[in-house]
Parts: C-alpha cells; sequence; structure tokens
C-alpha cells in the first residue's frame, strides 16, 4: 500500500547497517597509534570521518549485511570527490558568488525549518487499538471492501462548454468504446490509458466514487484543460482483514497527526508574528490573512 507505507521503514537492517560501517572504518585511520580513530581519509588537509559516511548511509534505508562494505565503499569515494570539488571551488573563489551564497542561506533555512517540523512531529501520540480499529470500519473500499480496479482513463482536451456537454453525455456510455465513440462525435482531442491499481494508489479524492461504480460506469472530473475520465473495465475483489491493515493504518495515523501538529504550530506562529505582505504581494493576501497581518 503505497499511500499508507511510504513512511513505513526497516529499522533493524539499517541499524546493523550501520554499526557494522562504523566497525569497518574504526581500522582505516591512523594504523602506528594501533588504536580506532574516527577518521576514513584526508583529501589533502581535510578530514572525512565516520559520522560522515553514516549520516548518508541514513539515508540510505534498507541496506542488508551484505551490501554495507560495497555501499560503505562508495559512499566514502563519493565524499572524497565531492571534497576535492569543495577544495577546488573555494580556491576559485566561486562561495563568494551571490548565486552560491543565495543557494547556501536557502539551504540552511530548509533545513532548519526541517528540523523544527521534526521536533514537533516527535510529540505525536501513537493510535490506539481503538484508533486503528475505527479507520479500518470508515475505509471500507481499502480494506473489507477493498478491489483491484482496471480502469481506462481518458484525458480530454476541451473548452469549458464542449467538456459540459461531455459530462452531460456520459452517464449513457456502458464501456470505454461508448466514451471514445462519445469522444469522437464531440471532435475532441484525448490520450487513453488503461491502468490496474488497488485504491490505495488512486487519489483518495476518487476512491469512494469509484468503488461505488459497477463494471462500464464511468466518472469524470473537470481538469484546467478539458476534462478527465475513468471508466471501470473490471473490479477484482483484494479484501485486506483488519491485522493485515493494522501496520499501515498506525503508520498513516501517525503521520496525519505528525503532519497536523506542523500545521497547527505553524498557524500558532503566524498568530503571534508580525507579518505583512509588501509591494505586488500586498494584493494576494487572503482577507483573513490581511486582517491577522493588521492586528
Amino acid at each position: 500500500m503505497v499511500q499508507l507505507n511510504r513512511s513505513l521503514r526497516t529499522s533493524t537492517a539499517l541499524t546493523l547497517s550501520l554499526i557494522t560501517a562504523a566497525a569497518l572504518l574504526a581500522g582505516c585511520g591512523d594504523k602506528k597509534s594501533g588504536g580506532a580513530t574516527q577518521v576514513a581519509a584526508k583529501v589533502n588537509k581535510q578530514e572525512i570521518s565516520v559520522h560522515q559516511i553514516n549520516f548518508v548511509l541514513q539515508r540510505q534505508p534498507g541496506l542488508r549485511p551484505e551490501q554495507v562494505a560495497p555501499a560503505t565503499k562508495r559512499v566514502l569515494e563519493g565524499l572524497i570527490d565531492q571534497e576535492l570539488a569543495v577544495q577546488q571551488a573555494s580556491e576559485e573563489k566561486l562561495d563568494r558568488s551571490p548565486q552560491v551564497v543565495m543557494a547556501i542561506e536557502a539551504a540552511r533555512r530548509e533545513i532548519l525549518a526541517r528540523a523544527y517540523a521534526d521536533r514537533i512531529a516527535e510529540t505525536a501520540s501513537k493510535p490506539t487499538p481503538d484508533d486503528v480499529k475505527a479507520y479500518y470500519a470508515a475505509k471500507p473500499a481499502l480494506f473489507a471492501q477493498r478491489r483491484i480496479y482496471t480502469l481506462t482513463e481518458f484525458n480530454v482536451e476541451a473548452t469549458p462548454e464542449q467538456a459540459g456537454q461531455i459530462a452531460q453525455r456520459l452517464p449513457a456510455a456502458k464501456s470505454a468504446d461508448d466514451i471514445q465513440t462519445l469522444l469522437k462525435a464531440a471532435g475532441v482531442r484525448s490520450a487513453t490509458r488503461t491502468i490496474t491499481q488497488g485504491p490505495e494508489n488512486l487519489p483518495f479524492t476518487v476512491v469512494d466514487r469509484i468503488s461505488g461504480l459497477s463494471e462500464g460506469q464511468n466518472l469524470s472530473s473537470p481538469t484546467p484543460t478539458g476534462l478527465n475520465i475513468l471508466a471501470l473495465t473490471s473490479a477484482k475483489p483484494a479484501a485486506m482483514d483488519a491485522e493485515q491493515a493494522k501496520p499501515a493504518i498506525e503508520q498513516f495515523l501517525l503521520n496525519e497527526r505528525k503532519g497536523k501538529l506542523v500545521e497547527d504550530a505553524l498557524k500558532s506562529l503566524r498568530s503571534k508574528s508580525e507579518l505583512k505582505y509588501m509591494g505586488q504581494f500586498a494584493d494576494a493576501a487572503t482577507p483573513a490573512t490581511a486582517a491577522a497581518s493588521a492586528q
């Protein structure tokens, strides 16, 4: 389940990878001292540490034990190349370029903002068994009545008037072929594709609508360039019981709570701050924002 499992990660393999990497690299430094070192390599006078390597490895979750050594070597070689480029860039005074200075500042701001959001998100409470049970019951299309859908999608280029006329005639269509005939008669262009997906891989906004369709029926929604049409070709039962769904639901609900905490924190910060849109952006402020800014 892609959307529900997006944040799920297996930490055991990663932990083992990092421990093994640290052990492998501990002996890569000064052999004369006879002890371990946290220095993995020296590039001219600049050191590359084991901590730098582990930091990169943390962003490669799921490494198997046999992948640790080659992954560690690749990371180290990459950091060496990076350090060589950094040293040369400094030599050429590229770090003083306005574009580079701006990029560094943008990265710093992004990192700090993410750190703040992560700290707020860590306070989120874990879903209870009752929370999981309620979500399972509230989303039958995702779980108890889950089906695998084969859909024919039409992305139609049309004027608002044409799109409206086509939408009015769609209920009479009983198949994708009927829709194709309708579009041809309307004289509009369309791109067509067939997709087979579980409900978790479809936009949540259409899952309930699709789950209510019978084979041959369709649904449509307006787009900036015309109309999107989904025709249901087949739907095969693929129910998921509560125990199977539990890990994904727990992670989804936890992520949802984290997002809500961060959103509320930012709203609170806005309400306590002096915010004033200037110049060409003054007119873009919503009435609510403008009122808050004036307080």
